[in-house]
């Protein structure tokens, strides 16, 4: 199975999995081995001239009662890509998705997707001086930025399940008063669908304060918008 969001590739829809496949590049994440198989990421630059990564995964596994005997994990990550897409939560654009089964009728599966141009995780900016250069109401913003984005994924009753400090990415696009925030949130092979929003809220807001180093002042500020934009208060979070 395959599923084609790029319309500028030359390469023929049929030959992608294996054009992608073959195209390698420098480990980012060495392959690891769990869930039965192995996952690991590389840095490529197709033949466009575009810089892409690729999740690849062999006999990589998720059981559920949906699928109780096995699915590639990078599906799952798919379908979260989309559905936040359509939410219009800022996530890395899919450029390829796709699995096969090998001759061993083994699992072979691909996530292909666009660079996040510019973006960096946001303890480096902090640690290279983004805050002091920019200020304080950029900082704020970006904050305000971070909780609407969180808020639509949970409003959406999607939980990111792995949300710590390192999931999110910033950038700044242009200068002085023109200067804006932006912010992008990565790494959703764990993403899921909750029943209700409050769930996917509570398990992930509580997650990210668990796993990240902001300053009291500024987790509260989070929390301040991140209600605000969610809709109501989230029992548990110490601002």
């Amino acid at each position: 199975m395959a599923v084609d969001f790029v319309a500028d590739l030359a390469v023929p829809a049929k030959d992608r999995f294996a054009y992608f496949w073959n195209t390698r590049g420098d480990w980012v994440e060495e392959p690891n081995r769990r869930r039965g198989g192995e996952s690991g990421v590389q840095r490529v630059v197709s033949e466009n001239g575009r810089l892409l990564y690729v999740k690849r995964q062999t006999g990589h596994i998720y059981r559920s009662w949906l699928h109780p005997f096995g699915r590639p994990t990078v599906l799952r990550e798919r379908d979260a890509l989309e559905g936040l897409r359509q939410l219009n939560v800022n996530v890395p654009r899919m450029v390829f998705c796709g699995a096969e089964r090998d001759e061993n009728n083994e699992w072979r599966a691909l996530l292909v997707t666009a660079s996040l141009d510019g973006f960096e995780e946001i303890e480096n900016w902090y640690a290279s001086g983004g805050r002091e250069h920019f200020g304080e109401v950029l900082h704020d913003q970006m904050l305000k930025a971070l909780a609407e984005n969180l808020a639509r994924m949970h409003k959406g009753r999607w939980q990111h399940s792995c949300i710590y400090i390192k999931h999110v990415f910033v950038r700044v696009v242009g200068e002085g008063a023109d200067a804006k925030p932006e912010v992008a949130l990565l790494d959703l092979e764990k993403c899921r669908r909750r029943l209700t929003a409050y769930a996917a809220a509570q398990h992930d807001m509580k997650q990210l304060r668990r796993h990240s180093s902001f300053k009291s002042a500024d987790w509260s500020k989070l929390v301040y918008f991140y209600e605000a934009a969610f809709g109501s208060s989230i029992k548990g979070l110490d601002r």
